[in-house]
């Protein structure tokens, strides 16, 4: 009896998994500005879809959350990130005397209110990473998980913490120089 159960477990699981993937992502896919190829968006995330827009090879962990009403969040190549990242591009006005902050709307907004994230190629980010707007992730970095993110990551840093701070560097300037030359980047 258990295996028989285990059984229809198992295949409901592979349907629903196709069904996703192939129905729910291909559907999506056409809402973003523009979607490269092998962009994997796990369950359960909510989007700003005309804003973003994403390279080749990315992995979005499920329950994601990306945020941007006039600002853009463009992602680069061969980028992962973890279950329950947040990117918000914007923010609220709070100056304006006399209204309350909730009736302040997106027209009102000036440009230093919303700025655009960019997350270059080769990127990490882990699980429950929040970034904040106008923050650059440089290339081949990592985010440690649970990160706020508030300035831009060097590129090739390893950086974490709230808000995230450089831990160390991932490579040597010798290592970088390798590293791209593997991959075929000069």
């Amino acid at each position: 009896m258990k295996a028989i159960i285990n059984l229809i477990y198992t295949c409901f699981n592979l349907f629903e998994r196709a069904y996703y993937r192939i129905l729910v992502l291909s559907f999506k896919r056409k809402l973003f500005a523009s979607c490269g190829k092998n962009v994997i968006i796990a369950k359960g995330g909510m989007f700003t879809y005309k804003n973003i827009s994403f390279g080749d090879n990315v992995y979005i962990g499920g329950k994601a959350m990306f945020m941007c009403t006039l600002a853009k969040i463009k992602f680069g190549n061969n980028i992962m990130l973890g279950p329950g990242v947040s990117i918000i591009t914007g923010g609220h006005r709070i100056d304006i005397v006399g209204r309350y902050m909730i009736d302040i709307t997106n027209k009102e907004k000036r440009p230093e209110d919303d700025r655009d994230v960019i997350v270059q190629d080769d990127v990490w980010i882990g699980a429950n990473v929040t970034i904040l707007r106008g923050v650059t992730i440089g290339e081949g970095s990592v985010v440690a998980a649970g990160s706020v993110v508030t300035k831009d990551v060097k590129p090739y840093s390893i950086v974490g913490g709230a808000p995230a701070k450089m831990i160390k560097m991932r490579f040597t300037e010798e290592e970088i120089v390798k590293h791209k030359s593997s991959l075929g980047k000069n």
